[in-house]
């Protein structure tokens, strides 16, 4: 009778430890799910963050690039009229040489 007892209380203790094994097996994959899942997510938002930081990068590149355009541009253009005044001062001293 003793013996029987001891072994069922045995048993009943056993499946206690079983359970609380498998318990705490249960609770170490979900952290490591979680663990994933945030790693993930870091991953995810170091990308757009990196995206976003190149985009800027090539944005301020395509301005400065129009800036230049834009600035060789206006050069071209004070260029030719500094190169008509020029010209028309030449032509005013020709004029006064034949006056002369």
């Amino acid at each position: 009778m003793e013996k029987r007892k001891e072994e069922k209380m045995e048993r009943r203790r056993e499946k206690r430890r079983e359970k609380k094994r498998k318990k705490k097996s249960e609770k170490r994959t979900e952290e490591k799910r979680e663990m994933r899942k945030e790693e993930n997510r870091e991953k995810r938002n170091d990308k757009r963050r990196e995206k976003r930081k190149e985009e800027k990068r090539e944005k301020r590149k395509e301005e400065k690039r129009e800036k230049t355009r834009k600035e060789e541009k206006r050069r071209e253009k004070g260029q030719g009229k500094s190169e008509k005044k020029t010209e028309e001062k030449r032509e005013m001293r020709k004029e006064e040489k034949r006056r002369q």
